[in-house]
């Protein structure tokens, strides 16, 4: 009764449109009233799932992120890459990935990623080069996944909280599969250019334009140069450079670009405070799921049956649960609910827990741009740009070679584990 009680009201309250914190933390909270467990567990849960000092450096990350993204280096940033690449065909779509990854490891967050960059790649894939609506704003919201596998990123830092594995060598891990997320998504772009017989929106602008942009945005680049180096060179621990961004963002913000004040600082805070918050909120209720999970049995019946089969089936059925559950959870609650089941399980078929990792990272991003929840469509559809407006219901049609791409990208990372691995070795 405590199984239907639990997954019964998850469900229900999800389709019923209720937020990921309610529905995890009403239905664990009946499940510990149903067994006569005392409620001092649930608040003690509570405090031990957000009290980790490694969780610490997410509102870090949050915040420096925005200070960035208000300080202006997106449009800093798409300067650069387009006098790059934005004479090739399909130049600002080229431009939009290659930026998503750049902003994305400043950022850590998907929907943030979506927000800086959609407002001027949009209209400019759409009026420069005659993209249709549907697949500019779905490039932008495929691309912004990537924020989430290239470092630093949040669901790492909460992956690592849940297993115990090295912050700097998960980092370490997403850089080149985030990579290739990027270049298949670029080949995805140039395959629908050439299909379209789309024209460059430019010439070359030559080396001096080249350089002049990179001035311009060096600034920027230079973030997720400090805060990973910091980590691997041991000058700083995983929180610490989360701070340290947050202090650099702010020093760029005002002293570098000049285009921060004090008072935009309230609203920066304030949007921080909003997106913590609302986390924190589903990390705590996921605890208490979790918890119950564990305490009720759940957790065991599951390893049980998981651990009954081979390597190889579990890994299929570990992309199969994660795939789903992209659908209709958030990345980071996802993590909560199932990296705790599920790590001991990989650990014992002698599946490495950082490539276990990045293969429920990669899709939980893939999660992102795929309908019921697809946070990144929804926050894509909803800027609502003059002209460019476009349903969730198109863009979900127009990311399925997004998807596809994805796809592909997950299949070489689950099976080829060195392409996690080899830069930590």
């Amino acid at each position: 009764m405590t199984y239907v009680i639990m997954i019964g009201v998850f469900f229900v309250l999800l389709l019923l449109g209720a937020p990921i914190a309610l529905s995890l933390g009403l239905s664990s909270l009946l499940a510990v009233l149903y067994n006569h467990v005392s409620l001092t567990v649930v608040a003690a849960s509570i405090s031990g799932g957000i009290g980790k000092y490694l969780l610490l450096a997410v509102p870090f990350f949050v915040l420096s992120g925005n200070i960035m993204a208000k300080a202006g280096i997106s449009e800093r940033l798409i300067a650069f890459v387009d006098a790059l690449v934005g004479h090739m065909r399909g130049g600002i779509a080229t431009v939009c990935v290659v930026v998503a990854c750049f902003f994305g490891a400043i950022s850590g967050s998907g929907a943030a990623t979506v927000a800086a960059l959609g407002v001027i790649l949009i209209p400019a894939m759409v009026d420069r080069e005659h993209f249709s609506t549907p697949f500019a704003t779905g490039l932008v919201a495929s691309a912004s996944s990537i924020a989430i596998i290239i470092p630093p990123s949040i669901s790492f830092v909460v992956y690592a909280s849940l297993t115990g594995v090295s912050v700097g060598d998960i980092f370490m891990g997403g850089i080149i599969p985030g990579i290739i997320m990027g270049v298949a998504l670029i080949l995805v772009a140039q395959m629908t250019a050439r299909k379209e017989k789309l024209v460059p929106s430019h010439k070359w602008l030559g080396w001096h334009e080249v350089w002049r942009t990179f001035k311009s945005a060096f600034w920027g680049l230079l973030m997720p140069v400090i805060i990973l180096g910091g980590i691997y060179g041991g000058i700083f621990s995983a929180t610490e450079a989360a701070a340290v961004a947050a202090v650099y963002g702010i020093f760029v913000g005002m002293v570098v670009y000049r285009s921060l004040k004090w008072r935009d600082l309230v609203d920066i805070l304030y949007d921080s405070a909003k997106s913590v918050g609302g986390l924190m909120l589903i990390i705590g209720a996921a605890t208490i799921f979790s918890y119950a999970c564990t305490r009720f049995g759940v957790s065991s019946t599951v390893q049980g049956l998981l651990s009954s089969g081979s390597k190889i089936s579990f890994l299929l059925i570990s992309n199969l649960i994660f795939l789903i559950a992209g659908c209709f959870v958030d990345a980071n609650s996802a993590m909560y609910i199932f990296v705790p089941i599920m790590a001991p399980v990989a650990q014992a078929l002698g599946v490495d827990l950082i490539h276990f990792g990045m293969i429920c990272t990669v899709n939980l991003a893939i999660g992102q741009v795929t309908p019921p929840v697809g946070m990144n469509l929804f926050v894509a559809s909803g800027m609502r740009l003059p002209g460019h407006e476009v349903t969730v219901q198109r863009l979900a049609k127009a990311v399925v070679p997004m998807i596809l791409a994805s796809l592909v990208v997950l299949v070489l990372v689950t099976f080829i584990p060195q392409l996690t691995l080899f830069l930590i070795r």
